[in-house]
């Protein structure tokens, strides 16, 4: 009796550990990572600002910066975190060409914590979708934005506002089913 009242308790963590691994394993399944909720959507956006990345220039014109006083626009605006070491921003970069050419959204882009070089042979490979490009050298500004990590895009107002958060990559997929009808509702 008492051999079998000693195994019970030994398998009692087992057990707890089991059912904690069925409990994160079926949240997980059911939640959608990519939209982690953010304090800032619904709020303005903040007031930092990124400089330009130097040597990045756009028919001729050097592309500027963005500022948080940028933000309040006559339309909205998309704006991407990414990085050139980031393989899901690779993988991101043709949608966001395509979010860019099908609404006319003002598309800006914030290089992470990237060095200048990379940055811009990131964007010549693969093409400059941003009307804007600022920089993040040391990742000060993607924490005022609550940025988790790169690719990170946020949908902005024209009033200003940070009306969606988008945590990785996007697909064609959800670019179609949520993003550009945010976008268009946006426009009413």
């Amino acid at each position: 009796m008492y051999i079998l009242s000693k195994l019970n308790w030994l398998a009692l963590p087992f057990l707890v550990f089991i059912a904690l691994i069925f409990i994160f394993g079926i949240s997980l399944k059911k939640s959608d990572l990519s939209e982690l909720p953010s304090v800032l959507v619904g709020k303005v956006v903040p007031d930092y600002d990124f400089p330009p990345l130097d040597g990045l220039n756009k028919d001729g014109v050097p592309v500027r910066g963005f500022k948080g006083s940028d933000r309040a626009h006559k339309t909205p605006l998309a704006i991407n975190f990414f990085a050139s070491w980031c393989a899901p921003c690779i993988q991101e970069h043709p949608v966001l060409k395509q979010l860019g050419s099908e609404t006319g959204i003002r598309m800006i882009g914030i290089n992470y914590k990237d060095r200048v070089d990379d940055g811009l042979r990131f964007l010549k490979r693969l093409g400059n979708p941003f009307d804007q490009v600022g920089v993040d050298r040391d990742g000060r500004g993607a924490l005022e934005w609550g940025v988790y990590g790169v690719t990170e895009t946020f949908i902005i107002s024209s009033k200003g506002d940070i009306v969606y958060k988008h945590v990785g990559p996007l697909s064609k997929l959800q670019l179609e089913s949520k993003i550009i009808p945010i976008i268009k509702q946006l426009d009413n």
